[in-house]
């Protein structure tokens, strides 16, 4: 806004305030108080780790701290419907994930619309997710892989973190895109399955690359492709399984961003919006913060943000339905 402007609107706004009634001047400056950091998930996790980064730079950059706060349970649901329920005002956000959008498929009874009830502010890192398996199975490649499900239909196995988990869903995901035969075996979390897949008590699984990244590089996994529509910098010498295998527009988006309440004004989302861009983009930031922990810097507008979000829930509701996994 230009001297002129500012000073234009100063003076109408002084002239006007007699008439206006008491309360209705112009809002506050964001923050004017701590902003609560909400994570709907235990500390520790990559919902937890990324809050609590990202909070640090925000605190430095616009002069409140921002609290993180971990509001678990639910698997997340009971701390997003915190935030959904609380002052469209900017001072509480949530940290959220390509999960959220997948509730709604697996939950007969959400007390939000993931939707509606948030206002999107942007995305701030992508988990690639990764074709791993144990080095003894008999595949070095993609192709390889498919060839050997095709071969002994049900036999082959890949196990996730839980049943509806992302892990599952790209297992099914690519079960119904190449026509295979595999069976599916869950377990409770990531740990118990890090350890079935370097046992060899499972085959294979669909995973996020961070958790498995130090297992890929000691050689104890085999990276065989990513789900994912981009080559990564962690593993520069792994294809996209669009590319090995033919399969175009087959990935698996492990996305996080920020959302706060339905209603928040604009002005606020777009400098938060703004501030989260620019850490994002930061090279150093990137490089220490998110590439060493098998992140790749992600930023977006809060429009593109939610075309993301609707076009993933209907995404994935369809994988569920395909896969004919029953809502709870």
């Amino acid at each position: 806004m230009t001297d002129r402007r500012r000073f234009l609107s100063t003076s109408l706004a002084a002239a006007a305030a007699a008439s206006l009634p008491a309360g209705a001047f112009a809002q506050a400056p964001w923050p004017s108080r701590p902003v609560r950091f909400v994570v709907p998930l235990p500390p520790g996790g990559s919902y937890d780790y990324l809050a609590r980064v990202m909070a640090e730079r925000l605190q430095a950059s616009l002069g409140q701290p921002f609290i993180v706060e971990n509001r678990a349970g639910a698997d997340g649901r009971i701390g997003t419907e915190f935030v959904a329920r609380q002052p469209a005002d900017g001072h509480t956000i949530l940290i959220i994930a390509i999960t959220m959008v997948v509730h709604p498929s697996l939950f007969r009874k959400i007390p939000y619309d993931i939707l509606k009830d948030f206002q999107p502010v942007g995305m701030i890192a992508d988990a690639p997710f990764v074709l791993l398996v144990n080095p003894s199975v008999p595949a070095n490649t993609p192709k390889e892989y498919v060839a050997l499900a095709r071969s002994k239909p049900g036999a082959v196995t890949f196990g996730s973190s839980g049943i509806g988990s992302p892990y599952h869903l790209a297992g099914e995901y690519l079960k119904s895109t190449a026509g295979l035969d595999m069976l599916h075996v869950p377990y409770k979390g990531t740990g118990p399955l890090i350890s079935a897949l370097l046992s060899g008590e499972v085959m294979s699984a669909f995973a996020p690359l961070g958790p498995f990244l130090p297992h890929i590089r000691s050689g104890k996994l085999r990276a065989l492709g990513l789900a994912t529509e981009y080559k990564s910098s962690l593993l520069p010498d792994v294809p996209t399984l669009i590319d090995a295998l033919s399969l175009p527009g087959y990935s698996m988006d492990g996305w996080l961003g920020v959302v706060a309440a339905a209603g928040t004004p604009r002005p606020i989302v777009e400098r938060l919006s703004a501030e989260m861009a620019k850490i994002v983009r930061d090279p150093q930031f990137a490089r220490e913060k998110l590439i060493t922990q098998g992140y790749e810097p992600l930023s977006s507008t809060p429009e593109q943000m939610g075309e993301t979000m609707s076009r993933h829930l209907a995404k994935y509701a369809k994988i569920i339905q395909d896969a004919k996994i029953p809502a709870e």
